[in-house]
This record gives C-alpha cells, sequence and structure tokens, in this order.
C-alpha cells in the first residue's frame, strides 16, 4: 500500500462560486411527469422525499459552462487578492462540455483574460475531477512549476433534464426508464473556483489525503448532455465500499480523519450522505448541505459547499475534502484552515 501523499507548501488563497439563477422545484418536475408516473405506477415525490432535493438551479439559455466557471473564477481571484497576470496554472474540471475540442479551459483562459504564460487545460473525472486538480495543483507548486493555479467548475443540468422529462414523457417510456434515469433529475447548476499558492499569510494549507478506484463499476453511471442511465443501487453500495476501504487505508496511514472539525462531502443525495456518514461514523451536524437546495453540482459540489461555509470557519480547523465519482474513484484531503 503506497502512503497518501502528504504537501508542505501548497495552501488555498481564495475561494468563490456562482450560483445559478433559475430555480426549478422537484415539484415542477413532479408535474411535467405526473402522467408517466401514473402510466407505470412510480409514486410521485421521490426527488424531494427520498433524495432529499427540493429545487436546483438552471443556467439561463445562453450562459455557456465557461461563462459560468469563468465567473466563479473572478470571484475566486477577487477573493485570493490576484490579477489576471499572477495565474500561471489554469485547470478546468467542468464535466459539461459544449464541444469536445477545444477545451473548455481554453475558453475560461480568454474570458479571465489571463496571460499567454498560463498553462491551461481540462482535467475530467466525473465528480472528482475538482478534488483531483487540487492535487495536481498542489504537486506542481511543490515542485515550482507553478506558483498560482486556479481551479474553476461550471456545470450546467438543464439540457440533460430537458431532455430526460421529455423522453419520459413519451407513451413508450417504462418504469425502468424512470429508475434508470432518475439520478440525472437530481443534478443541479453551479460554478465554483479555487486559488492555490505556496503558504503565505492568511492561506489555509492543503495537506494532501488519499484516492483509491474501483474500476469495476465503471459502467454503472454512463452519461452526457442527453442521457445519464444509472444503477442507482449498484452505484451506492460500489461507492460506499470504496469509502470505507479509502477510509481504513487513510487511518491505517497516519491520517488522523475520525474527528476532524467539518466534512464536506460531495453532495448527491439524503440518502448518500447519511448512509455515508453511519459508515465512516462522522457527526452528521459536522457536514454542510448544499444538495437540498442546489442538487448534485457534480465536480463543482465539494468547493461550491466549501466556498459557502469559508466565512464561517475558524484559523486551526481542520477540514477533510471528501467525494465518489462515477467510475468508480473516490478521494479525501485534508486542509488545515
Amino acid at each position: 500500500m503506497t502512503s497518501p501523499t502528504q504537501f508542505s507548501r501548497a495552501s488555498i488563497w481564495g475561494l468563490g462560486h456562482t450560483a445559478a439563477p433559475e430555480v426549478v422545484t422537484s415539484a415542477w418536475i413532479d408535474e411535467q411527469l405526473a402522467e408517466t408516473y401514473a402510466r407505470v405506477g412510480v409514486r410521485p415525490g421521490l426527488l424531494e422525499s427520498l433524495a432529499g432535493i427540493i429545487e436546483r438551479r438552471w443556467w439561463p439559455r445562453d450562459v455557456s459552462f465557461d461563462e459560468a466557471a469563468a465567473m466563479a473564477g473572478t470571484e475566486a481571484m477577487a477573493d485570493a487578492g490576484i490579477e489576471a497576470g499572477d495565474v500561471d496554472l489554469l485547470i478546468s474540471t467542468s464535466v459539461s462540455k459544449h464541444h469536445l475540442e477545444p477545451s473548455v479551459a481554453c475558453a475560461v483562459h480568454h474570458r479571465l483574460g489571463l496571460g499567454s504564460h498560463a498553462v491551461n487545460f481540462d482535467l475530467g473525472n466525473a465528480c472528482l475531477g475538482f478534488v483531483n486538480a487540487m492535487n495536481i495543483a498542489a504537486m506542481a507548486i511543490e515542485t515550482g512549476q507553478a506558483s498560482c493555479v486556479l481551479i474553476v467548475d461550471g456545470e450546467g443540468s438543464r439540457q440533460p433534464q430537458e431532455s430526460t422529462i421529455a423522453r419520459l414523457r413519451q407513451p413508450e417510456a417504462t418504469v425502468t426508464d424512470v429508475f434508470e434515469q432518475f439520478a440525472s433529475l437530481t443534478l443541479g447548476s453551479g460554478a465554483a473556483a479555487m486559488v492555490m499558492g505556496a503558504h503565505r499569510d492568511g492561506a489555509h494549507r492543503f495537506l494532501g489525503g488519499i484516492s483509491r478506484a474501483a474500476t469495476v463499476h465503471h459502467d454503472l453511471c454512463v452519461g452526457d448532455l442527453d442521457t445519464m442511465r444509472t444503477d442507482t443501487a449498484g452505484l451506492l453500495e460500489g461507492g460506499l465500499s470504496l469509502a470505507r476501504d479509502a477510509f481504513d487505508e487513510a487511518l491505517a496511514a497516519g491520517w488522523e480523519w475520525s474527528d476532524l472539525d467539518r466534512y464536506v462531502m460531495h453532495q448527491v443525495s439524503a440518502v448518500h450522505t447519511t448512509r455515508l456518514c453511519e459508515l465512516l461514523g462522522v457527526d452528521p451536524a459536522k457536514v454542510p448541505l448544499t444538495y437540498p437546495l442546489f442538487g448534485n453540482m457534480g465536480p463543482a459540489a465539494v468547493p461550491y459547499t466549501l466556498s459557502t461555509i469559508a466565512p464561517e470557519i475558524s484559523a486551526g480547523e481542520r477540514v477533510l475534502l471528501m467525494g465518489i465519482g462515477s467510475g468508480l474513484n473516490c478521494a479525501g484531503v485534508e486542509l488545515l484552515w
């Protein structure tokens, strides 16, 4: 077993998040699917009663994913007190993409007016992309390859949810279709960003963490901007098993994660959060929640949630960022505020 990564210089300088403005309630989605639910025998209200998602957000149709990411990037740079010319590495982790190439990072780089010296690229790994990018940023900072790294993510759920609703309203839709595509209705829109660099006064230390994979489950959740089909039960059980293994290995390697001050978990649903807290022995009171009003924002969820609670975190608090992403991959990283 390899030991978890540990960093001595990397820190978080600033955070930013941007909420999509259009509120879409689960009650409205239930109304759109009322005839289908009645025909196939599905009880309405599961999005709210089971998943715990009351509403989610959509971007206006004319707002692109890179524009959303750039808005959050602007907030993070302001929070960090840096200028566009200070950034020498930009990593975009958005799952949502309008096209395969060029990268989303190119458009964000342009929108933010970053310098020509700033290396920029996309990093994709489902809902873990942002946490993975934090590790890559830390490696670059530790080795002197970068001095100021901007990580951005912009996600949008309008297109897949409109497509899913239209598809499930067709007379040939079955109960199997409803449950295979249920997870797509839990998605949400939002954007988040982070600036990282070498440690300085007022910055928050990035200590590192652990990542583990169970790619035998790579086909449990497969999606694009039109369709996402998920074996919800299989994904939940496989993810929980991997999280338990990863957490145990982290403890064995010396990470003291059993009683930290806050646990910022990837925001999927009430079921996932409750089961994960029970499995790892985490006090739910230490877990801030954004999924009830914002849904599952993919890789933006962890940094978005962290950004919303950042003003409440006191110096010296220890924070664990945790996530499980389709594939399956699991990661945890510790911050010292």
